[in-house]
């Protein structure tokens, strides 16, 4: 009777619980050793266990699951013993890749606690509902950990993260550090006095006062390094300072458990600050060709101020209102632009004779950009942002004859939706914001914010790429193949045949414009068959 030489395949998402002294992966082993004994009439002999603690099942990165597959290649291994499916993986398609591999080295794959079939149709079926569970388990599960994540932070509490200067973690909690503290409040009674954050970071690195440096919990000290620019800013805007919690991702700030080092007063008199030196002659932005330059605020009524960053030594501007969230300017600006030339090329039914006849005459697209900017901060009065969505508030009672072409009249009569409340007109812009760059292959030149309309033509692109994979996948069933051909990365082949395979009806509401998102959301969605 040949010999089966078989492999077990223990795995744990999380550490949680590895340090007892018997852990779920122990047991996980001992379940399958007690099954392959059972089967030792059949041949069946204990090979080798292959352990990956701490891993998700979602990854194919997981160190112990590569060695078994080599092994198996080398004929090491004939069959692979689970306790369950989802220990092997939680991703259907990565399963689909696995279950080919098996094929290729006359591998079989048993799970002791689901009992099925893989040589018939009705197992295999069996088979992929099973892991389209708990795949969704998965999924759930991350949804859960984010929501709990936000409900915490609803309530004050500290959920992790990097500590703050001024600020101990002790017990989960943040405890004010009294020396680092008076750093703090330094920094924040230095800035009204400069009124400069590039001088505030000259100040600060004269005095020694350098970001937070901590140890972790396996002794790495992390942190320390000087201040610069950005980080002084994000410090001088933290609300954790005056003892609020923010939730980023749900916008709110609520008074937390911790103590505040900053009394709120002096908060925001910086905060006024900052927002009037944003643009003022002293910062290193100022004259900068922004459109938007001092029109721009968010829902809260906070003024974006202008940053910039420097990518392959090319410089990259953004808008800035509050730490960690920045808008690429440039797309933005070319969405106020377009909206500009939108409404200027409009019927204007609604508008005064008058003045439908002096903005007719006003040939902005030929213009030079110094006189286009000119016009813009003239007749917008300012633009707000809220979730996707730029509202420009156009003021008609501003002098725009200087702008005017005696021999110019715009003809266009295009239909455009806005409203009109005295000389003040209303226009509502949505657009898309995506973490593309220009460099990427998809965005067509687009950089951080597109237009709905240049959005869904990424979309369909996206998806044409994906289903093209998908048909290439489907003939040969090698993803890697297909990145050499295509001369493009194995994972980009990866996450576009996960498009391929979402759900059909996703891909309707996507295509249709019913579920609107922009292609790094895309990518995100669930893949649920």
């Amino acid at each position: 009777m040949p010999i089966n030489r078989c492999a077990i395949y223990v795995r744990k998402s999380t550490e949680h619980g590895l340090d007892m002294e018997f852990n779920s992966l122990q047991n996980q082993e001992e379940s399958c050793k007690a099954y392959i004994a059972s089967q030792t009439f059949n041949g069946w002999q204990y090979y080798k266990t292959y352990s990956d603690a701490a891993i998700s099942g979602g990854t194919m990165e997981r160190p112990a699951l590569k060695q078994m597959l080599d092994d198996m290649a080398h004929g090491l291994v004939n069959t692979v013993v689970v306790y369950k499916v989802d220990r092997l993986s939680r991703s259907i398609l990565d399963f689909h890749n696995m279950m080919k591999y098996f094929e290729k080295y006359g591998a079989n794959f048993v799970s002791i606690t689901q009992s099925f079939d893989t040589s018939n149709s009705m197992g295999k079926l069996t088979l992929n509902m099973l892991l389209s569970f708990a795949q969704f388990e998965r999924e759930v599960a991350s949804e859960r950990v984010r929501d709990k994540i936000r409900a915490s932070k609803a309530k004050g509490i500290w959920v992790g993260g990097n500590p703050r200067l001024g600020y101990d973690i002790i017990n989960k909690k943040l405890i004010i550090n009294k020396s680092e503290a008076e750093q703090v409040k330094i920094l924040f009674e230095k800035y009204l006095e400069l009124q400069s954050v590039v001088e505030l970071v000259r100040f600060a690195r004269e005095n020694n006062i350098h970001n937070k440096q901590w140890t972790t919990k396996k002794g790495v000290v992390r942190g320390g390094a000087e201040f610069y620019q950005q980080t002084l800013h994000n410090l001088l805007r933290d609300e954790v300072y005056i003892g609020n919690m923010v939730c980023k991702s749900g916008g709110t700030s609520v008074k937390g458990e911790h103590a505040a080092i900053i009394e709120k007063d002096l908060f925001n008199r910086v905060q006024m600050a900052l927002n009037r030196n944003g643009n003022h002659k002293g910062n290193r932005y100022a004259g900068s060709p922004n459109l938007l330059t001092g029109k721009l605020f968010d829902i809260d009524g906070t003024k974006f101020t202008n940053q910039q960053t420097r990518k392959s030594g090319q410089p990259i501007k953004y808008y800035y209102s509050k730490p960690g969230f920045y808008i690429p300017s440039l797309s933005v600006d070319e969405i106020a632009m377009n909206t500009i030339i939108d409404f200027l090329n409009s019927d204007m039914q609604k508008l005064p004779p008058d003045i439908t006849l002096m903005l007719k005459r006003v040939n902005v697209q030929s213009l030079p950009y110094t006189q286009k900017r000119e016009f813009i901060k003239t007749i917008v009065d300012k633009v707000v942002y809220s979730d996707n969505k730029l509202t420009f508030y156009l003021k008609l009672s501003n002098d725009l004859k200087q702008f005017m072409c005696d021999d110019f009249i715009n003809e266009s009569t295009n239909q455009m939706d806005y409203i009109v409340n005295g000389d003040t007109i209303i226009i509502e812009q949505l657009f898309i914001l995506s973490k593309y760059n220009k460099s990427n292959e998809y965005n067509c030149g687009k950089s951080g914010a597109i237009s709905i309309t240049d959005n869904n033509h990424l979309i369909v692109r996206t998806f044409a790429r994906a289903f093209k994979y998908r048909e290439l996948y489907e003939k040969n069933s090698d993803y890697k193949s297909i990145a050499r051909a295509e001369n493009v990365s194995e994972s980009s082949v990866y996450r576009h045949l996960k498009l391929a395979y979402m759900n059909p009806h996703t891909i309707n509401d996507i295509m249709s414009g019913k579920l609107q998102c922009s292609v790094d959301k895309l990518f995100n969605l669930p893949n649920m068959l």
